[in-house]
């Protein structure tokens, strides 16, 4: 428990308020779970700090308790004659979400409708979340799944800062969920999200020693170099502007420009042509809000609106949503003036 270990939590009489465990023996007692997470009972780790409590989790007290954690497998399974409720329709998810570097930091934009087959569900909905201060996602799939990991991710992160004092880098970040997506791969879970960040360099010594050097962490980091006792973070890539792809399959990716969704075919069309390095703020903006409304254009699945966040050292900075067709009558009047200039 973080906050525990934070607090220092030493109170005794809390122990004998939870179910004890040495009443169950030595038996190994398996719960039904994920297939990578096979919770035992046999080997707790307890620690002096807070007396001897299991540090993974408590059991509130039950009456009869040890027949009902003895009870076989068998009888959490769903009966044999159950039946399997099917959807309706056919669930098609559809979106435009899209992220890029330059050199005035990371520009992150999506539309706002969400979508469940041929039907508009809703017209604004938040696609951008922000994780922290200087983190956003963008999200893409399925909105209850998307909704959900957002929210864990948020969780896990506010629980590392507890237990370590500093935040987790966002390379370190894209890896901790790529990891708890892992096991979900093959199910009909569907998630993609775009970590979209900004990188202290005073965080990059921290992480470089923590997460990131963990055994099933396998990108290779930069360290920090000591000396006389003090810190000097040597330039490296935990520092600056950070662009990552997860999915729900666990595949991690990092890049400088990312689009997501069915209407990413056109906006990277806009990027490939428009994006460059010097670009300055108002024309990363513009291009970002150009390109989700080409594919809003031609993306039955994409429109309404477009949110617009800029991130930078000093953190995210979200700008006013706009209405998708003020940017389509911008883009008449353009091409009014470029036929009337022809014509003159």
């Amino acid at each position: 428990m973080a906050l525990e270990d934070v607090c220092s939590f030493k109170e005794r009489p809390v122990q004998h308020k939870w179910f004890s465990f040495s009443s169950l023996g030595d038996a190994a007692i398996p719960f039904p779970t994920s297939d990578c997470y096979n919770l035992r009972c046999s080997r707790l780790e307890t620690s002096e700090n807070n007396c001897g409590v299991p540090l993974h989790f408590f059991i509130p007290p039950l009456p009869h308790s040890s027949s009902f954690i003895n009870r076989p497998l068998s009888s959490f399974c769903p009966p044999k004659n159950s039946m399997t409720v099917q959807r309706p329709f056919r669930l098609a998810h559809g979106t435009t979400t899209l992220g890029f570097i330059f050199q005035g930091g990371v520009i992150a934009a999506a539309d706002t409708r969400a979508s469940a087959g041929g039907l508009v569900a809703c017209p604004a909905v938040h696609k951008i979340t922000p994780i922290h201060s200087h983190l956003v996602v963008t999200s893409s799939g399925s909105g209850a799944d998307c909704m959900l990991w957002e929210r864990i991710l948020i969780r896990e992160i506010r629980l590392y800062q507890l237990r370590h004092g500093h935040r987790l880098s966002i390379r370190a970040t894209a890896k901790l969920l790529s990891s708890m997506l892992h096991p979900f791969k093959g199910t009909e879970m569907c998630v993609a999200l775009t970590l979209c960040g900004w990188d202290k360099q005073e965080g990059a010594a921290d992480c470089a020693t923590s997460l990131e050097d963990s055994p099933w962490m396998t990108d290779d980091s930069s360290l920090a170099v000591f000396s006389n006792q003090n810190i000097t973070a040597t330039t490296s890539p935990n520092s600056g502007p950070k662009l990552i792809y997860v999915c729900s399959d666990g595949a991690r990716l990092q890049g400088d420009v990312f689009s997501v969704g069915s209407g990413s075919p056109y906006a990277y069309g806009v990027l490939d042509r428009e994006l460059r390095w010097s670009l300055s703020k108002g024309e990363a903006i513009s291009l970002a809000r150009e390109a989700v409304f080409r594919a809003t254009h031609r993306d039955a699945y994409s429109g309404n609106n477009v949110d617009l966040f800029h991130i930078t050292a000093q953190g995210w900075s979200q700008r006013k949503r706009e209405d998708l067709k003020e940017e389509y009558y911008r883009d008449k009047e353009k091409k009014g003036k470029k036929k009337n200039d022809k014509l003159k």
